[in-house]
């Protein structure tokens, strides 16, 4: 997978990796709410996450935890994410500060996209409902239908930013994503992934989504990495919702002219600060024109290109982010 690394800083802080415990004098942790705390099985391999889930809690006050982000949980042999998560729920009481949440933080290295087995993550949102933030890394394909990325129509009323990164994000995640009650939601990432990997979203999952009703305050919305870019795209040239928005992505996907002239088309997008297309395959006669159009007006638009494309081959297209 490209695209994917481990963040740096997660929900406005510094991500500090809780270190293993070692037989020299270790210096101090830093403060519990300066940074985003990373819990890593694969840092330290001899304790798996039923060791280090208490440990963490005995080295940091979680009171004042602010954001967690949850990376390889798997120590030996890979398994899913299910039983840490839960063992994470099982303590919510004790995490009151908690704002930001990032499940499933793996490279290519540590686990492809499509390998991570999730769950159903409404109880997240369920047990935070405080939380501000949630990203979640991972695929809807799994051997085990328990064990496959999942969410339910769900009421939140602080969450502000949700970003789901998949090579194969279901169709259901999509439209209960839609069917949820989010009034404060104001940034929105979908990567939808491929047919391959379980991305069966359709145009049609995200109607209620680019109406502009299902979420009153969205100011940025991300509709990436899909293999029907261009059918997405004339979508949004089109939704209600683009009018209020102060920035847009369309990138890392398939998406090609047709998808290009749909948005020269389509409503006026000079009011965007922002419009992402990267990794996109749209030929440089169309490139010029939506700079053109946009790019006087102040839109940062970014039209980078994917890594190998052959303008002369266009029937070999591919997503940024797939297995």
């Amino acid at each position: 997978m490209t695209g994917i690394e481990h963040p740096e800083n997660f929900h406005g802080l510094p991500v500090f990796t809780l270190p293993g415990p070692g037989g020299r004098q270790a210096p101090p942790l830093p403060p519990a709410d300066s940074v985003a705390w990373r819990l890593d099985c694969l840092w330290d391999e001899d304790h798996p996450f039923a060791e280090l889930w208490p440990r963490f809690l005995d080295s940091v006050d979680s009171t004042r935890v602010r954001a967690l982000v949850i990376g390889p949980w798997w120590h030996d042999e890979y398994e899913p994410l299910r039983p840490a998560l839960d063992r994470i729920l099982a303590d919510a009481d004790r995490f009151p500060a908690l704002r930001g949440l990032f499940l499933a933080d793996a490279t290519s290295e540590e686990c492809e996209v499509s390998w991570l087995e999730l769950t159903d993550v409404t109880p997240c949102l369920e047990a935070f409902p405080r939380l501000e933030e949630l990203v979640v890394r991972g695929c809807g394909e799994s051997l085990s239908d328990t064990d496959v990325l999942a969410l339910r129509p769900v009421r939140h009323d602080a969450l502000k930013a949700l970003r789901f990164e998949s090579g194969g994000l279901p169709g259901s995640v999509v439209r209960a994503v839609g069917a949820s009650r989010l009034p404060a939601l104001e940034r929105l990432e979908l990567w939808l992934g491929v047919t391959h990997y379980g991305g069966d979203a359709t145009v049609a999952d995200l109607a209620p989504l680019l109406s502009g009703g299902a979420l009153p305050r969205l100011r940025h919305l991300g509709v990436q990495n899909s293999e029907i870019q261009d059918e997405i795209t004339a979508a949004v040239a089109a939704a209600p919702v683009v009018a209020r928005l102060d920035s847009l992505a369309l990138s890392m996907g398939t998406l090609g002219d047709t998808g290009a002239q749909a948005l020269l088309d389509g409503q006026p997008l000079t009011h965007l600060s922002e419009l992402d297309l990267h990794h996109h395959y749209i030929t440089e006669p169309l490139q010029q024109r939506l700079r053109k159009t946009l790019e006087p007006h102040g839109v940062l638009l970014n039209l980078d290109g994917p890594d190998h494309w052959d303008p002369e081959d266009d029937e070999f297209r591919y997503v940024a982010v797939d297995e």
